[in-house]
């Protein structure tokens, strides 16, 4: 690490930061404060110098802990827990889209500098913790040879991994620590061009669907709409045959997919367009509504029209739903779970979020995990900052990506800068009551699946047999950054 940006690289950053003044980012919320529209040439762009940890460490709350359980990946982007405990780490980068403006040439030096060096590992890796004390003393590759995984989800005996160009299937027996043979493909991902070229993914909560996320081929449909095509969506998949279909549109690039606990509920959050100034764009959190439009390439945060888009679309605009929570202009945030009781009172009912960080802003935003409180399975007030210490003023120690809640009590946090996998637990176990016969509660939540209360199911008990028998689901989520 300790790479700098190039001297070239760096001037044209400071001369993009003293184009303007920025005002303080907008609100978070669920009424946020839209910042002003701002248009330039370029937009201001800062990463501070990537540096190694040393004796740091991230900062959580009083009461909690963290810790390294393991370090020297290949890029780990989204983690999957198992029902056994054992923890699979999706490491790897993808996309290949031509630079198309000034901003793409001047961009690409600056956001590489806030990025690992090493080569994408195109793997799976498996954590283990045979004695349950905290440390994961085997870490081992699971499978290789893979393209740019990211979305990972369990579907009663499989292990679903959404690449950048295909979703495919390990079979997986209990214990396992390495796949018995190669992925099967069940079907293939829209990859062409590839600006947004992650596929984040969860499992539908009785095992039926999976959902995918893929993001737009450009900032604002520079490549034209023919490059939009089964861009800016959500599919739902079925697993078994692979046949798929539009579940939701509209999300310039939906980076991480959870399941509610409950209510079955399918929430993302999404990474909104830039060039429009500092405080503009949100990026959100949001129920997806299935058939649900939400604005891109028309119209953010809403019916807001976005005055690049010739010719507009009024009835699109019209038809725009608003987000139901903010999160910041370009957090970058890729990971978003659902907590569990063990995970302490204070932060038993909400998501945790995590936010890769800004390059475009003069001062930069994100590069932490906050937690969002719910209320009434909505959310509710103001975010708590639950992992923060990534970065100073002067040095990036590490960038959080995707986040997974083991329902023993853990927040597991990929790391793509320093290449670490960080777990966060409280320093003292809470009680947490079960319903009669709930048996273990590992054993019946399910772990890896996304949110839940410890004495209910959680993406286990199918409601309604899928093909004649229910299934079980255990659900990851993915993303990436502008």
């Amino acid at each position: 690490m300790n790479r700098r940006i190039t001297v070239s690289a760096l001037a044209a950053a400071v001369v993009l930061a003293a184009c303007g003044s920025e005002p303080p980012p907008p609100n978070y919320g669920t009424d946020p404060e839209l910042g002003e529209y701002e248009r330039g040439l370029l937009p201001s762009m800062v990463i501070a110098n990537p540096a190694e940890w040393g004796d740091r460490m991230p900062v959580v709350p009083e009461g909690y802990e963290v810790s390294a359980i393991a370090t020297d990946l290949l890029i780990p982007r989204q983690t999957l827990v198992l029902p056994n405990g054992d923890i699979l780490v999706a490491e790897g980068r993808g996309g290949n889209a031509p630079r198309l403006k000034p901003k793409d040439v001047v961009a690409g030096p600056i956001k590489a500098a806030g990025t690992t060096s090493v080569t994408s590992g195109n793997r799976l890796t498996l954590l283990r913790d045979a004695d349950g004390d905290g440390t994961y003393e085997l870490q081992t590759v699971f499978a290789d040879n893979l393209n740019a995984p990211y979305g990972l989800a369990m579907i009663d005996n499989r292990i679903y991994v959404a690449n950048q160009d295909a979703l495919v299937r390990f079979e997986y027996n209990e214990g396992q620590t390495q796949a018995s043979g190669p992925p099967v493909t069940v079907t293939e991902l829209p990859s062409e061009i590839n600006h947004h070229w992650t596929k984040a993914m969860t499992a539908s909560a009785d095992g039926r669907y999976l959902y995918v996320g893929i993001g737009s081929n450009s900032n604002i449909t520079e490549r034209g709409m023919t490059a939009e095509q089964d861009r800016a969506v959500i599919w739902q998949i079925d697993p078994l045959t692979g046949m798929h279909r539009e579940y939701a549109s509209g999300l310039r690039n939906p980076t991480a997919l959870t399941i509610q606990p409950g209510s079955g509920q399918l929430w993302a959050v999404v990474n909104e367009r830039d060039e429009l100034g500092p405080n503009l764009v949100p990026d959100y959190l949001t129920a997806v509504q299935e058939g649900g439009f939400y604005g891109w390439p028309y119209s953010y945060w809403g019916q807001n029209p976005d005055p690049r888009v010739m010719p507009q679309d009024e009835e699109k605009v019209a038809s725009a739903i608003t987000p139901d929570y903010a999160l910041g202009s370009h957090t970058a945030t890729l990971g978003v779970d659902f907590s569990v009781p063990a995970m302490g009172p204070e932060f038993s009912d909400g998501v945790f979020v995590g936010m890769h960080g800004s390059w475009n802003r003069s001062v930069p935003v994100g590069y932490k995990v906050v937690f969002v409180p719910f209320r009434n399975g909505r959310p509710y007030g103001d975010p708590i900052d639950f992992v923060t210490g990534f970065r100073d003023d002067d040095n990036t120690y590490g960038r959080p990506v995707g986040v997974t809640v083991d329902p023993r009590g853990a927040l597991i946090v990929a790391d793509d800068l320093a290449n670490i996998i960080w777990r966060v637990t409280p320093t003292q176990p809470f009680d947490v009551p079960q319903a009669e016969g709930a048996g273990d509660a590992a054993a019946a939540i399910g772990p890896g699946a996304t949110g839940g209360d410890a004495a209910e199911p959680r993406a286990t008990d199918a409601a309604e047999p899928a093909n004649g028998e229910a299934r079980e689901a255990s659900a990851g989520s993915a993303g990436t950054s502008d």
